[in-house]
């Protein structure tokens, strides 16, 4: 790789090595569709999570969305409901959950 041209206008933004750039994407529901994932490793099948709406930062549907793009993405088979208080996720048999 042949080195920049130096030029007189200084630079607008800051540098920092390519190897340092941090990867990946930490959305603002990471932290809440992590948690759920963790606690649904620990339950049986046939065992719902019952996660408070008002614990929550977003609406239960972007949560659900963003649940749902992760459970999709690790192939995993969650199915949910909820009620005027609480989101409910639960792990499903294969072939048989409903819409995330």
């Amino acid at each position: 790789m042949s080195p920049r041209r130096s030029s007189s206008s200084p630079m607008n933004f800051k540098t920092m090595s390519v190897p340092d750039v941090p990867r990946g994407r930490n959305g603002k529901h990471k932290l809440i569709v992590s948690r759920i994932l963790s606690d649904l490793e620990q339950v049986d099948i046939g065992v719902a999570l019952k996660v408070p709406l008002d614990g929550l930062a977003d609406s239960k549907e972007k949560v659900r969305s963003a649940l749902n793009r992760a459970t999709r993405k690790a192939g995993l088979n969650v199915a949910t409901a909820s009620d005027d208080n609480f989101l409910y996720v639960w792990t499903e048999r294969t072939g048989t959950a409903k819409a995330v």
